[in-house]
């Protein structure tokens, strides 16, 4: 069976959703952020060096990073429904847009929560270069999912999995009202029966709601 590490509120979500769609049998070990530095805990640096999540067990071995495990996961349990055939021209845009999410879009994102916690969002230089990096961003995938409810082949695959933890969440901070294309893509994944599992699991192991 495999193990999930689960850290709320994290990329694990991503995991979480894929075993959900993927039907195997899989246990969730939750973790929780620190209530007051919003941290990683202690106890997922027991499971692995990194100390984060996603990770998980399976077949005796520890796999990190959240594009990899999305990979492993679909190559092994669903590679005919969840990702294009290798020798098709929409595999290419797959593999890119797995990797988008993480190699591209995190960073603004990331440096917008953290300068802003850091007290230093109102720096010139950091302020303009992450509006302008997002605004980059945000508008290329905006004019990608034009019409589409999914992001290759208009057919649920590995890549809307990785790009769901950013966009819904952008969605819920009301920050795509300028992305209508997104908005809308965003919110049709979250519509999703198997994201709404999700959801109520990541309710019920997240003790900071």
């Amino acid at each position: 069976m495999i193990r999930l590490h689960h850290l709320n509120q994290s990329r694990s979500l991503r995991t979480l959703w894929l075993l959900e769609e993927l039907g195997q049998p899989y246990e969730i070990i939750s973790h929780q952020r620190d209530a007051k530095t919003h941290l990683a805990p202690d106890s997922l640096k027991a499971v692995h060096p990194l100390g984060k999540s996603p990770v998980i067990e399976m077949d005796g071995e520890l796999y990190a990073e959240s594009g990899a495990i999305t990979e492993l996961l679909i190559e092994r349990f669903a590679p005919d429904s969840l990702r294009p055939a290798v020798d098709s021209a929409d595999y290419g845009h797959y593999l890119q847009w797995i990797n988008f999410a993480e190699s591209s879009l995190m960073l603004p994102l990331l440096l917008e929560l953290f300068t802003n916690k850091a007290g230093v969002g109102d720096n010139d230089f950091l302020k303009g270069y992450i509006a302008q990096e997002k605004h980059k961003l945000l508008s290329y995938l905006n004019d990608k999912v034009a019409g589409k409810s999914f992001i290759v082949g208009n057919k649920l695959s590995g890549a809307d999995f990785m790009l769901s933890f950013d966009l819904i969440m952008l969605a819920k901070r009301g920050a795509l009202e300028d992305y209508a294309n997104i908005k809308q893509y965003a919110l049709q994944l979250a519509s999703l029966d198997s994201y709404q599992r999700t959801m109520r699991l990541e309710a019920n192991h997240d003790k900071s709601i």
